[in-house]
Formats: structure tokens, sequence, C-alpha cells
């Protein structure tokens, strides 16, 4: 708890396989690191705990870890559930390193199929997809009402699938919490579908700081060519405007197709235009990936921009608790 100088202390509750073993750990932990990121990449928990006297257990693989951090005057936050999948102990002195992710994409919606889309909706392909699997959809209204002409999917399976139909729309495929999730980048929804409220952060905030900006390669445009088979033609879609665009290798199979895929990749060209990095030396449980964000205190160029964060990496160990942002300028 906070004293009367105002010091707040940093605080944790792990859950193994239903059980709290908080108090069996404290006093043990070394490190505690959780990283969040948008997308399919899978969430990760490394926690590192001394084994001195040789009395710690080691948990079984697969086991699921509950996580919770924080801070103790303000209330911990759940991080969800980690699955347990490399265990190490090592010494001396002697110590066991526990390495947990979230559920993998990868491991998820198993199995080929082949099927024809034709005259439907995103929100449709998606919600079909989500219900074949037991997930809720998660579907972004920006995409939900998107009508696709005709797209297949051969031999393929519906993992593949929905990642290369979010490829095609700049859009986030994940299956995250027993949810799919299918949104616009930058939307800033939440695994549940809940609006993510903009952050605003200060100079004061902040303990380290790394601001990036390149133009080597800015592209004011994208170009993706496609087959008009009606002419025997291959034609161009544009994105952008100016004169200086990047072309792309694959050739669609329709104007629809190759000016969608244009777009979205516009849309990750000029949010690459600009990074930051910040490590806030008090610890924020509350901050996830797609959380817009407003700086202020910084140079011109930072203040202004509307910033997108696209990963967290929250520590706790003897120092505190720190959270690391890496953000994104977000697309227009």
């Amino acid at each position: 708890m906070s004293n009367a100088n105002g010091y707040h202390r940093p605080g944790y509750r792990i859950t193994l396989d239903g059980q709290d073993i908080t108090p069996r750990i404290n006093g043990r932990l070394i490190n505690l690191r959780i990283t969040s990121q948008r997308g399919g990449e899978a969430d990760q928990l490394d926690i590192s705990l001394t084994d001195h006297d040789g009395r710690l257990a080691l948990p079984p693989h697969g086991a699921p870890l509950s996580v919770a951090i924080g801070w103790q005057d303000e209330g911990l936050i759940d991080r969800g559930v980690f699955i347990v999948d490399e265990v190490e102990h090592s010494g001396s002195p002697d110590r066991v390193t526990i390495r947990a992710r979230a559920a993998d994409m990868r491991n998820l919606l198993p199995g080929k199929r082949s099927q024809s889309w034709h005259g439907i909706t995103i929100a449709e392909i998606v919600d079909t997809i989500a219900k074949r699997h037991d997930l809720t959809p998660i579907i972004g209204d920006t995409l939900a009402g998107i009508r696709i002409g005709h797209i297949d999917q051969t031999d393929e399976s519906d993992l593949n699938f929905i990642t290369r139909l979010g490829q095609r729309f700049d859009a986030i495929a994940a299956v995250k919490s027993e949810r799919m999730l299918f949104t616009l980048a930058g939307e800033a929804l939440t695994a549940s579908g809940i609006a993510l409220p903009r952050v605003t952060l200060t100079r004061r905030d902040g303990d380290q700081h790394r601001y990036s900006r390149t133009d080597r390669d800015s592209y004011t445009g994208v170009r993706a060519h496609w087959n008009d088979t009606a002419g025997s033609k291959r034609k161009t879609a544009i994105a952008g405007t100016g004169d200086k665009f990047k072309d792309l290798r694959d050739t669609y199979a329709t104007e629809a197709d190759a000016l969608d895929a244009a777009k979205a990749e516009l849309r990750r060209v000029q949010r690459g235009k600009a990074t930051f990095e910040l490590t806030l030396a008090h610890g924020r449980a509350d901050l996830m990936p797609e959380t817009p964000l407003t700086l202020t205190g910084w140079k011109a160029d930072i203040d202004t921009a509307e910033w997108l964060i696209t990963e967290v990496e929250d520590s706790l160990d003897d120092n505190g608790y720190l959270s690391r942002l890496r953000c994104e300028v977000k697309s227009p």
C-alpha cells in the first residue's frame, strides 16, 4: 500500500491451474515480464524465480497461468491466461525460468477446407468461421459492411484464409480470449469489442524515450496490378497520389482486389514513417496494444502526431514496475 510519503507498492497475483500460488513465490521473484502484441502474435509471459533452497516445484508443460499486475493501492489488473511452454532450471545460484504464451493462433482453427465465398460481407464471413470454431466474433464497424464480390478458399485452413483476408484490408485478424477479432488496424478495440479510450502521456510520465522518423522509401502511393480477362490486358489500380509509388509484386484477379490491396499497403506504409518508444518509470497495467495515444511535452513533430501503441512490455522486479511502449503513427 502507499505510505504517508505517497510511495506505491507494485503487486502481482499468479494463479497456476486455478490455484493462487502468489504466497508460495513471494520473496522468490527475480523478474516478471509480460509482452503484449497486437494481431496474430501470441502474448508472452516470462517469470524468473530464485530456487536457492531447492524447494521450488517446476510447473508442468501446458499448465495454465493466470496473471494480474499493477499497484496494490490502485488494484491489480488481470492480464489474461498463459500456457506454460518452456521451463528451465539453471545455476548456480539456482533459479527457475518459466516462459508461457497466450493461445497461439497457429494451433487454432485446424483443418483445411475448400469453399467459395460470393456476394457476402466481411461480417458474414468472419461470423461463419468464428461460429464454426465456437468463437465469439468481434468485427470492427469500418470493415463489417464491406461486400466481397468473390473469394475462394481452396484447400486452405480457416486460419490461413482469415489471415489472408485481414492482410487484404490491413485488418487485425486474431483469436484472443475465445474471441475472433477482425478489426481495422488502428480501430482501437479490445478483444471484447470495447473501444479503447485515448490516453495522454506527458514528458514527466516518461523515463526514457526514442523517436525515429524516416523519409527513405517514403512512398506517396501504392500501385497494384490486375488481369483484365475481358481485354486480355494487365491493368493497374492506384491508391494515393504523387509520383513516388510502391509497386506490389502480386497480380490480382480483379480491379477491386487490386485496389483493396493497394489501399491496405498504403496504410501500412504511412504507419511506418515514424515510431516512438517510451519507458514509463511508473508502470501502467491498463495500457495495451491498439490504445490511441496523445503525447505532450516533446518536440512539435511528436506532440502533433496521432500515435497508436503497437506493443507493451511490462516488467516487475526489485527495481519496481516499468512499462515499455512501442508506438507508430496512426494512419490517416
